[in-house]
């Protein structure tokens, strides 16, 4: 019994007793607070290069597309142009582009040419030159016909870190986004080397 109201009296005197209160709240709230701050800017600089590499590719395939004969300069111009379009991402350390012209013919679609651009090469999802195409399903290319396919790949590192508290509900992974233009001028687009 004793100790059983002795508790009690301490409890009491603790629920009555409001020094201390704010930082014990403050403890709890900022950690949370920080979390979803961080987490917050995460996650908004991961869907803004979502946002920027798509519009680099669709850019890049659009301005191949336009062409009728393009020299290595001109795609090493279309391919700084598709990389200034990914700014305030590192583009040169973490990205890399390919431009992939595929022709239809009796056999099936061909990969004509390919070009990339970039530290990181990568290998394309529709094929390899001089081979078969890969193309996306339900996709035809006819005998005679040509698309341009421009891939864009960016390495992706989180600024905070893997931690969730601290804004790692993304991780590290590739971003990857692809466009597919018909030339616009000629049946296909060629390029001299």
């Amino acid at each position: 019994m004793y100790w059983s109201s002795r508790i009690k009296r301490i409890l009491r005197r603790l629920r009555s007793n409001e020094r201390g209160m704010a930082a014990l709240e403050l403890a709890f709230a900022v950690p949370i607070a920080l979390g979803l701050t961080l987490n917050g800017v995460e996650i908004t600089r991961y869907v803004l290069l979502h946002q920027k590499t798509e519009r680099a590719s669709m850019t890049v395939a659009d301005l191949v597309s336009q062409g009728e004969v393009l020299s290595i300069d001109d795609l090493t111009s279309i391919f700084r142009a598709g990389a200034f379009i990914t700014e305030p991402f590192d583009f040169n350390t973490n990205g890399a582009m390919l431009v992939t012209s595929v022709v239809g013919s009796p056999g099936g679609a061909l990969v004509e040419w390919q070009r990339a651009f970039g530290q990181n090469p990568q290998s394309s999802s529709f094929g390899n030159q001089g081979s078969p195409a890969s193309l996306p399903t339900g996709f035809v290319v006819a005998d005679g016909e040509s698309v341009v396919f421009a891939e864009i790949f960016y390495n992706y590192d989180p600024m905070f870190g893997g931690n969730p508290m601290l804004g790692g509900l993304v991780g590290s992974n590739t971003v990857y986004h692809y466009a597919i233009f018909r030339p616009r001028y000629t049946v296909k687009v060629r390029v001299e080397n």
